[in-house]
């Protein structure tokens, strides 16, 4: 089977699944990323935080809306890892 990880907040904000309304999302479920790449962000106050993968994978499920409020260790991403 293969082995999950969960993408969390490193603080609270807003999350975004994109850069800008009018841009694409970082990324979609399905989506192969590698470690380092930014799958989101997390806003607070004008000032925004990268959520990067840690390790590569497939994004399985994104576990928060996008322009949810989130709290600091909230899930955020589900990966598979390869």
């Amino acid at each position: 089977m293969a082995e999950k990880t969960i993408i969390t907040s490193p603080m609270p904000g807003v999350f975004y699944r994109r850069s800008d309304p009018e841009e694409p999302a970082y990324a979609e479920e399905g989506d192969s990323v590698e470690a380092g790449d930014v799958v989101g962000l997390v806003g607070v106050m004008k000032n925004f935080h990268d959520i990067k993968a840690d390790e590569a994978g497939t994004v399985l499920k994104f576990l928060a809306e996008n322009e949810a409020e989130v709290d600091a260790g909230d899930d955020l991403v589900e990966l598979e890892i390869d």
